[in-house]
């Protein structure tokens, strides 16, 4: 009797989840109703699956709705015909165009549409519902005509009173409107709940032939042909038995590339994975990713292999990734077993600037049909939702301010209107908001991807599921991650700077020479890594200096423990203490230390748990995976959790583990799970971080270069040309007739690019350097100004920041020949002139420039000087008492020290206070850091770029010195001077 039924994937207008619509049918006596949500079928595969869990017949389709208002509803007969209702709304999406008023004639499909919609002919699928509240409006009209085509519609929008009064505080969020501007029209009707069949047949007992109509209906519809599990393409050549011939030829060529002619190790190791992928029927998964990469090196596309992927030594065979999982001791199994749940995936870093072309080629090479984005479904828990309840019922602004800060919850507990809005907010905030789109999943379907979801088109332009990551791996698709990054961005950049530069060519995947290169360690336990990826930040350095991390190994390990969950666990003191003191190390027992020496005892990898699961409690490989999955919260079964816990004991039992002993290290197991990371993932981005080390070590320029355009980063720009102007490079401001749009080199000489430019408009960024390359270097303000047309406003910006220079005058000049030839005229052409007349030439006083004037322009438009430092700046001389250099001489000491800040770091104490983690330069160029403890420093200590004057005593930790700050306040800078 249910044609329409809406969830809360009726983003902003149903309330009901899935789970709680199948409870209330089932207690209601419900044996078969129709999920049709508004514009989106999100909710349909997870309502299939559930309903045959509960016993009811589910049927699917979809409620049409135009700017609000309702046009029809479609209801399929089978599999094909929510292909077609699919279909109909993605070619919509996909074109941009608006929704028909008429319904298209569906094959396999029912359209229904309201009796205030409803057309004068109906197709033989078309129906028209009535609602109860309607019957009277047919009273004494002759309705022989259509009496077959009437159907009963009771919607389902709510569950309860409460829920209607939730759906209007939905519906005025997504109208953008107060609660009591919200018209009925744009709300459901109050009747719009469940209510028993046997209600519905009493409600429309006068008229049994539409009760008929719509049981008829029902019967004619099922989605008997919906099976899930393995969705994913099912072959890449055709056959599967060719899939796996033409795996195992490439994965040998492979080995031969990686390991040489006669690694039996090797060998071993991939003729158990190739069997396993045969077994598992995932050898079209493993080539289309070979595929993927064929294509994007072909394209001299650099990329990185991550994820549990890279414990694959197939994977590593086929270049998908460069880690090599036998060096580093990494189980297959951790990727790939027959007892994982869910399905595993292969991610695939590209740089920024290329991934969206290696999507184009999967949907090229796949097909349209069976290709798509993964969708993503953010909820209304984010806090930011007060402020849009807030709204809703037209508070003011500073008071939404004062609801939305968490800090200030205590003081507002007792204010009704926060317990009204926060008692809203607790209603809305598991419930779905809006679509999104994945950060980088790609899915690639055997059957048109549209038998099982419509499609939207999102700001990135390209076809995307209507639901995420979690529907798609329970329905059986596997998703190829095709992610991007900054870093990458910086090596591919300057491998082609050194190229243009040097005219050197260096190839970035020769990790294996990088890793062993003296030179690159020697930096790397420095902690000199300004724009290495992963390793560049405060935290990262202070770490590879208390490790003295001079190795790759080392480097795997800590790009583990850097992670929050490791280091807030303690785990990160301790493997650093056990590294300077490995003899201090206990074990309890002799597997743990054969298992765990590489680590000093501390599981810092999930592999870690894998291992102790397996050889110490004697789990086979794929139930440790499981087990370890479990304890990170990713298995959803306690039941059967609990049956592994019990055989991680029993199997320990019987191979003679000390009950005691195996109480300890389960506990231990258990402990740190949660907290652990992938040891191919830490090996991943140590494989990225040498490379960038390798390019920052023997051609500084160009990489610093790469990093500022790529802007990429943990710092801010400043950083980034402060540490480009130490590796000797003369580095100048924008110039017309030398700058670019981005930073460039040539030898020694570096300019900045017009880009950066604060206020200069993007057409005058391109075609500037345009023009320039065209026809030529600009000769003079006149020239310049008829080549590019500029306006009166850009042309004075490039002049404050020294960019017309070439010319000859200073920027007063400068200033005052513009506003002479531009002030008064409208904006010139940029045509070409037939006869050039030279300007009239006037006699300008003396007007010198001021370096303290520059600076100050180039803090505006540039957002940092370059003609002064910011110690320059500084109205006092004193630079401190000592230099970063010489702190750790003073242990245990106040200091007072001068630093220009670089970055703060804000953590949360237990009891909810603030406490600070500073970074700063010395006068010489040199970091030193600083901790502000709450009892000790201002509400807010910081106070933006600048130098501060900070007092403290100096702390060492694992020989890392940095200071606990008891007095600390922001500098004075020299006044700007006017311009005359």
């Amino acid at each position: 009797m249910f044609l329409n039924v809406h969830s809360h994937f009726s983003l902003r207008y149903g309330t009901m989840a899935l789970e709680t619509i199948v409870e209330t049918a089932i207690k209601l006596g419900i044996t078969e109703m129709v999920l049709t949500d508004i514009n989106n079928s999100s909710g349909c595969m997870k309502f299939i699956r559930l309903c045959r869990k509960a016993g009811i017949r589910p049927i699917i389709g979809m409620e049409f709705r135009k700017n609000g208002q309702l046009l029809y509803i479609a209801i399929a007969k089978n599999k094909e015909g929510m292909r077609e209702i699919n279909e109909f709304l993605t070619d919509h999406n996909l074109d941009k165009t608006e929704l028909p008023d008429r319904a298209p004639h569906f094959t396999n499909a029912y359209t229904i549409y309201p009796l205030s919609n409803a057309p004068i002919k109906l197709l033989e699928n078309e129906r028209i519902g009535i609602r109860y509240t309607e019957l009277k409006k047919m009273f004494r009209k002759d309705l022989s005509a259509i009496k077959d085509r009437l159907v009963a519609l009771h919607p389902v929008t709510f569950g309860s009173t409460l829920e209607y009064r939730l759906h209007s505080y939905l519906r005025a969020i997504d109208l953008k409107t107060v609660l009591s501007k919200v018209e009925e029209k744009d709300k459901c009707h109050q009747d719009e709940y469940f209510i028993s069949p046997m209600d519905v047949e009493k409600m429309f007992g006068d008229h049994p032939h539409i009760i008929g109509n719509t049981k008829d209906l029902l019967a004619d519809c099922n989605t008997d042909a919906y099976h899930f599990g393995k969705l994913n393409r099912k072959t890449f050549t055709g056959s599967k038995k060719d899939d796996m011939a033409l795996l195992n030829k490439l994965t040998c060529d492979g080995m031969l590339y990686r390991y040489g002619p006669n690694n039996k190790k090797a060998q071993m190791k991939i003729g158990n994975e190739l069997k396993v992928v045969d077994d598992l029927d995932f050898s079209a998964y493993f080539l289309i990713t070979y595929d993927i990469i064929r294509y994007s090196m072909g394209k001299g596309y650099y990329h990185v292999g991550r994820g549990s992927g890279a414990n694959s030594a197939v994977a590593y065979s086929l270049r998908i990734t460069d880690v090599d999982p036998i060096r580093l001791d990494l189980y297959f199994e951790r990727f790939l077993n027959p007892k994982r749940s869910a399905p595993p995936d292969f991610d695939i870093d590209y740089s920024w600037d290329e991934r969206e072309d290696v999507q184009d080629y999967i949907f090229k090479r796949y097909g349209k049909s069976h290709t798509a984005l993964l969708g993503t479904m953010s909820t209304f828990g984010d806090r930011s939702v007060i402020r849009e309840i807030g709204k809703v019922l037209g508070l003011p602004k500073a008071e939404i301010d004062s609801f939305t800060d968490p800090t200030r919850d205590a003081q507002n507990k007792d204010n009704p209107e926060f317990k009204k809005i926060m008692a809203i907010h607790a209603y809305m905030q598991d419930m779905p908001n809006q679509r999104s789109i994945h950060a980088g999943g790609v899915l690639i379907s055997e059957e048109p991807i549209t038998y099982y979801t419509a499609l939207d088109l999102p700001p990135k332009g390209m076809p995307t599921a209507q639901w995420d990551m979690y529907e798609a791996e329970a329905i059986g698709l596997d998703k190829f991650d095709i992610l991007s990054q900054r870093g990458i961005g910086h090596i591919k950049e300057a491998a082609n700077l050194i190229l243009f530069n040097k005219k050197e060519k260096v190839d970035v995947h020769n990790v294996q020479s990088f890793l062993i290169d003296d030179q690159v360690n020697r930096r790397l336990k420095s902690g000199n890594t300004i724009g290495c990826f992963y390793i560049e930040s405060p935290a990262m350095r202070q770490l590879l200096k208390k490790l003295q991390c001079g190795d790759y190994l080392t480097l795997v390990a800590a790009s583990s423990i850097i992670r929050p969950g490791v280091a807030s666990s303690g785990m990160m003191k301790n493997y650093i203490y056990y590294f300077h003191h490995p003899d201090e190390v206990k074990y309890l027992h002799p597997v743990m230390e054969e298992q765990l020496k590489e680590t000093y005892g501390v599981m810092v990898y999930q592999e870690d748990v894998i291992k102790v699961c397996h050889h110490y409690a004697g789990l086979d490989m794929a139930d440790a995976d499981v087990l370890r999955r479990a304890m990170s919260g990713k298995y959803r079964s306690k039941a059967e959790f609990d049956k592994l816990v019990e055989k991680f004991f029993q199997k320990a039992n019987e191979i003679g583990r000390d009950e005691e002993t195996t109480k300890e290290v389960w506990r231990q197991v258990s402990s740190f799970a949660g907290y652990s990371f992938s040891k191919a993932h830490s090996a991943s981005f140590a494989v990225e971080s040498y490379q960038s080390l390798y390019l920052k070590t023997y051609y500084p320029m160009e990489f610093m270069v790469a990093v500022l355009n790529n802007y990429g980063g943990f710092y801010q720009r400043w950083l980034y040309v402060y540490e480009l102007q130490k590796t000797g490079a003369n580095v100048h401001l924008p110039c017309v007739n030398n700058s670019m749009e981005k930073v460039s080199i040539k030898g020694t000489d570096v300019y900045l690019g017009l880009i950066g430019i604060q206020g200069l408009d993007g057409c005058y960024v391109q075609r500037i350097p345009e023009e320039r390359i065209r026809n030529g270097a600009y000769k003079n303000l006149e020239d310049f100004i008829k080549r590019t047309g500029i306006t009166l406003e850009h042309c004075i910006t490039l002049i404050r920041l020294g960019a017309l220079r070439f010319i000859g005058m200073t920027k007063k000049a400068l200033l005052w020949n513009v506003h002479q030839y531009l002030g008064q005229k409208t904006k010139p052409s940029n045509c070409s002139e037939l006869f050039s007349t030279p300007a009239k030439a006037y006699k300008m006083p003396d007007l010198p420039d001021c370096p303290l004037e520059s600076s100050y322009q180039e803090l505006e438009l540039l957002g940092y000087p370059l003609t002064l430092s910011m110690f320059d700046l500084l109205k006092t001389n004193y630079r401190g008492d000592l230099m970063a250099a010489d702190l750790g001489r003073y242990e245990g000491k106040v200091v007072k020290m001068v630093g220009n800040y670089v970055c703060e770091k804000t953590v949360h104490t237990k009891n909810n206070k603030k406490m600070w983690f500073g970074t700063f330069l010395d006068v010489e160029g040199n970091f030193f850091d600083t901790t502000h403890f709450p009892n000790n420093t201002p509400v807010y200590p910081f106070r933006g770029t600048g130098c501060y004057l900070i007092e403290g005593k100096v702390v060492m930790d694992f020989d890392f010195p940095s200071i606990e700050v008891t007095r600390f306040a922001k500098l004075p800078i020299k006044d700007n001077p006017v311009m005359g």
